[in-house]
């Protein structure tokens, strides 16, 4: 009986306080000496596109007391005029007033900015900052953004199975030419290169695409990419920040068709689903060439070169470091490709095909083969190599041309690949020799 009389007095006396303490207020620390602490002092946004909104960055408040700490006002210094935004705690505004802090926790405040376009060809400074105000001090943290005008393109026609598009206006002209002298932003869609017109990208130029981003060059259209070795035109996503450099799949695809003899020399095509898709969709009879010399395609996270029945003359060509295929040369068609390399070390997932796929096939509605002769596919002085223990894949059907050609190669190859031995099809070959390629620590 004592034993029970003790537990009730126990659970009593709990009971007590409990509710002692949850009647007791937090206790507010009013010290004109206590400040806030930061988990960073500046927010840093670098080279956002006039118009086009940034990433959403953040920080923490946190409050080092015990006490409760009470944010008298957050405000931005520029008030409503302010570039920037302001969320605290997941409501937006550009003030805010009696944010309260418990001892020991923080609350989030995020940001964003959208710069306005000038007239400046050079990137330009935007700046503002985050005032907090508690107990009388005042703290703040910086706001910094490099903007950077650009031509823009916006895809906003929409036709059925197509994704949104804009036709790049030559001003009746046939011929359109894009310089170095300000960046070109592909936004929300492709931007087209319509039928008997040509665009010629000079030296330097650098392309940018959103999330669902591409070039399509129509059929009849010709697509004329000019850089040098010290300049190369570069096609990429939008995203800028440093982290992002090498990030794969932040756009879609250059299109190519049927009817231009394209040409694309010291070119950086990085970052998107596939690099390059070259394809005949109308009629086979127009010329259907792509001209590809000193340019590297990477960090594709489908494939680097997608080619269906087309002709390409590859001369030194890297592809590297892609989801799928570097190369899938498919439905037939006319390759030839020297001095090139086709290398991945695909390290965002697992890869389960080879660096190069060839066919001479395609299926039709009821899927039924249908024959394509392969009329040409040579590769000399090249390398096929990657971290799969097979990286060339050769699809042919019996019935079409399959006249394929590789010659003073390295080729990654397990058993179940065609020996490549002295023969028709292979020819000097170096069979799994390690190419010992070095990683760079920088690349443009």
């Amino acid at each position: 009986m004592r034993i029970l009389n003790n537990v009730k007095l126990l659970i009593i006396t709990l009971l007590a306080i409990i509710s002692i303490n949850s009647c007791k207020k937090d206790v507010l620390l009013t010290d004109s000496n206590a400040k806030l602490n930061f988990s960073t002092d500046t927010i840093l946004f670098d080279t956002v596109f006039a118009s086009i909104g940034s990433v959403t960055k953040n920080f923490r408040v946190y409050n080092p007391y015990d006490e409760v700490l009470k944010i008298s006002s957050i405000r931005l210094a520029s008030g409503a005029a302010s570039l920037f935004r302001i969320n605290v705690n997941g409501t937006p505004g550009t003030s805010f007033s009696d944010i309260e802090i418990r001892g020991g926790d923080s609350i989030w405040v995020f940001v964003e900015v959208t710069v306005n376009p000038n007239n400046q060809s050079l990137p330009y400074v935007v700046q503002d900052s985050i005032v907090f105000e508690t107990n009388g001090n005042i703290q703040d943290i910086d706001l910094v953004a490099w903007g950077q005008n650009a031509h823009f393109f916006v895809a906003k026609k929409e036709s059925p199975n197509l994704p949104p598009y804009v036709i790049i206006d030559t001003n009746l002209n046939s011929t359109i030419t894009w310089d170095k002298t300000l960046p070109y932003v592909i936004y929300g869609g492709y931007a087209v290169v319509d039928s008997s017109t040509t665009l010629i990208i000079t030296e330097g130029t650098q392309i940018h695409f959103s999330n669902a981003g591409g070039l399509w060059v129509y059929k009849s259209g010709t697509l004329k990419v000019q850089g040098t070795k010290d300049n190369p035109v570069v096609f990429q996503g939008l995203r800028r920040e440093t982290a992002l450099q090498e990030e794969p799949g932040q756009w879609d695809r250059i299109w190519l068709n049927d009817g231009g003899n394209h040409e694309i020399d010291y070119a950086i095509i990085k970052n998107g689903f596939i690099g390059l898709q070259l394809e005949t969709l109308f009629d086979p009879a127009l010329p259907v060439s792509l001209k590809l010399t000193n340019t590297h395609i990477r960090n594709m996270s489908g494939l680097g070169l997608l080619a269906r029945n087309f002709k390409v003359d590859g001369w030194n060509d890297v592809i590297s470091n892609c989801g799928l295929y570097n190369a899938a040369f498919t439905i037939g068609g006319e390759y030839d490709f020297t001095h090139c390399t086709f290398g991945n070390f695909w390290n965002y997932g697992q890869r389960t095909t080879p660096v190069m796929y060839l066919n001479n096939y395609t299926e039709d509605q009821s899927g039924n083969d249908v024959l394509v002769d392969m009329t040409k596919a040579e590769f000399k002085n090249c390398i096929i190599y990657g971290n799969n223990d097979n990286e060339l894949e050769l699809d042919f059907k019996a019935g079409a041309d399959s006249n394929h050609l590789f010659r003073n190669c390295i080729i990654k190859a397990d058993g179940t690949t065609p020996t490549p031995d002295p023969s028709s099809h292979f020819n000097t070959i170096y069979r799994n020799n390690n190419p010992q390629f070095k990683i760079l620590s920088k690349m443009i």
